[in-house]
């Protein structure tokens, strides 16, 4: 349950930046740095000194269920890191830090300027700009570098010098870090300037209407008690964080096992000595762009689902956990959980990468859905060797491409990995057709609006293809991986996009994966913006074949020889688009869905009926 407990009240500053200080307020381990650059400290002191409004601060007491670890803000003295903390600041980091650092510590702040540029600065307030009317306070605020002396004409002029205290009397510069205690400064202030009244009326003023303003200026803060869930502590710290980027389960878990002496981020990045769980899987081209929080997603399922195992054998009465990989699931998942399963999840992703390889998916950009890995992986891990048994990698494939060709994963699908995990691991044991196969219905046209690689369905089809058994048009070669990088192979027009516009073929329909297949890049410059009559004969003469060995090729591409070499596009296209379909239907084991004669897919595969319908397809196009 997300329970939230919380207060709203607040607090002088100077008492919050004090506990900071002093580490009794910390920060939750997996906040970003402190990044405020020069300008946005001095609007923020500028703002302060107004008694302007600068947001809300959110805290956690420290002592309930969530157990973060923790850590000092930038700055804060070592000693104060040794302190147990009374609570947890979960938004206003870049305030307490900047405003710590410029106010209460007597060291220079290492801040950035506008092009991101690392620079030193100690701030300054001129007391006589402050007391301008009229005047824009952050005029006043002043960042000088270390020296204490700004200068201009590549240092040859300076412009103000407050190396020493003396000069920061005579210039009138109150340093910014004595805005808490500066009875000290203002006696050398009165005694450089000899008591002199108008002096001391000046210093007055300006202890009055900026330096009270500082000392008595009161932060909101929304205080969540330590009764507040881990859940709604993560919930909650994601709604104030708009001003950053959104923290993944992946760093909120890594702070959680942080306080049981486990570091999640050297576990799956490593160490500079040993690799991490995304090195020993970036090995496998299609892995490189996994991501931490799908392996945690993984784990979730398999963890979920020993639970609701475990209990339907304990009692089988009741409603049995559910078998989930949500944000708060994985949030909640155990260390020791984690530690059991990783291995084997890793192991999963390993024979994942084997079965697309098998699939003809060689490479991280052709995976038709990345977010399917992870119900795969989950599977791959729960049957372990059976994987390698014929019938269990027929129906695995038979439910990958239904996935990919029913495009079951592109959005809400942590419902569906669930199931996913459920259902698949025992129908490969002869059980019930799962959910994600029955749900899967390609419809015929489909492939006439498919023109974007990064459909799923698009990029299925061209691996479909070369697993199939296309060949290169020229070489005769097929796709394998070494083939496939070292030849540059990709998806490539086959009546050219110069041809097609000159004939007046519309963009809508050659741009559709109907006229798309996998060709070296080689190949593909032969084909350039002929016609297919024509860079066929100088395929033949590159390739040194005859017409008869060329056509085998075509073939092996769903292409009709005859049509492409009469140019006939009309024709190639209905032709090929049979074929395409007929494999689809194979590959997913059921009809696709036509629509045009008014009946919904059966389910199953009709013999013959594909042939029929091909042989009535190529009777037209004669």
């Amino acid at each position: 349950m997300n329970r939230v407990e919380f207060d709203s009240t607040k607090k002088p500053l100077d008492e919050l930046l004090r506990k900071a200080r002093d580490g009794l307020i910390q920060l939750p381990d997996f906040q970003r740095g402190w990044v405020w650059d020069d300008e946005g400290i001095r609007s923020l002191l500028a703002s302060i000194s107004r008694s302007f409004p600068v947001g809300a601060l959110m805290t956690l007491q420290t002592g309930g269920e969530v157990r973060f670890k923790p850590r000092t803000v930038e700055g804060a003295p070592e000693a104060s890191a040794h302190r147990d903390p009374e609570a947890l600041l979960l938004d206003g980091q870049q305030r307490i830090t900047s405003l710590y650092q410029a106010t209460m510590r007597r060291e220079v702040v290492r801040t950035i300027n506008a092009k991101k540029q690392r620079i030193d600065r100690w701030y300054y307030i001129d007391m006589q700009a402050a007391l301008t009317p009229g005047r824009d306070r952050m005029d006043a605020f002043v960042g000088l570098p270390e020296s204490r002396i700004e200068t201009r004409h590549f240092g040859r002029e300076i412009i103000r010098d407050l190396s020493v205290p003396e000069h920061e009397f005579k210039h009138l510069m109150f340093p910014v870090n004595h805005l808490f205690d500066p009875d000290q400064w203002q006696m050398e202030f009165f005694k450089f300037w000899n008591y002199d009244p108008e002096k001391s009326q000046l210093w007055f003023r300006f202890q009055n209407e900026v330096i009270a303003a500082f000392k008595q200026y009161q932060m909101p803060v929304i205080e969540l008690g330590r009764g507040t869930s881990r859940e709604a502590v993560c919930l909650v710290f994601e709604k104030v964080n708009t001003g950053g980027k959104k923290l993944d389960a992946f760093e909120l878990l890594t702070a959680i096992y942080a306080t049981d002496e486990f570091d999640l981020r050297q576990d799956w990045f490593g160490t500079g000595k040993e690799p991490g769980r995304h090195q020993r899987l970036a090995r496998y081209n299609v892995l490189s762009r996994l991501q931490p929080t799908e392996l945690l997603q993984a784990v979730a399922l398999l963890h979920t689902a020993g639970r609701r195992r475990a209990h339907l054998a304990r009692t089988g009465e009741g409603d049995p956990p559910p078998v989930m990989c949500t944000r708060d699931t994985l949030l909640a998942l155990p260390l020791d959980a984690y530690q059991t399963l990783a291995p084997k999840v890793e192991a999963g992703f390993e024979r994942v990468a084997r079965f697309l390889r098998a699939q003809k998916i060689y490479w991280h950009k052709d995976v038709p859905y990345h977010t399917q890995l992870i119900p795969l992986a989950a599977i791959l891990a729960e049957i372990g060797d059976a994987w390698e048994q014929d019938v269990v990698r027929r129906r695995l494939a038979r439910w990958y491409w239904c996935g990919v060709f029913g495009e079951l994963y592109g959005s809400a699908v942590e419902t569906r990995f669930a199931k996913d995990l459920w259902e698949v691991p025992a129908w490969l044991e002869d059980g019930p057709e799962p959910t994600s196969v029955r749900d899967a219905v390609f419809r015929a046209d489909r492939l006439d609006t498919m023109t974007s690689r990064l459909s799923a369905a698009y990029k299925g089809l061209h691996a479909l293809l070369m697993r199939e058994g296309a060949r290169d048009f020229r070489s005769g070669q097929s796709f394998d991986d070494t083939v496939y990088f070292d030849e540059a192979v990709d998806i490539h027009h086959i009546f050219p996009r110069a041809w097609c516009e000159k004939n007046g073929i519309p963009r809508s329909r050659y741009d559709t994966v109907v006229n798309k297949t996998p060709l070296s890049a080689k190949t593909n410059r032969i084909v350039g913006g002929s016609a297919p009559s024509y860079y066929l004969g100088d395929l033949r003469r590159a390739g040194a074949i005859t017409d008869a060995v060329l056509d085998s090729h075509l073939e092996t591409h769903a292409i009709d020889p005859k049509l492409l070499r009469s140019d006939q596009f009309d024709r190639f296209y209905m032709v090929r688009r049979e074929r395409l379909l007929a494999m689809i239907q194979e590959t997913m084991g059921q009809e696709v869905y036509r629509g045009d004669a008014g009946d919904e897919p059966t389910g199953d595969v009709i013999e013959g009926e594909a042939d029929a319908r091909l042989q009535t397809v190529l009777d037209a196009a004669e």
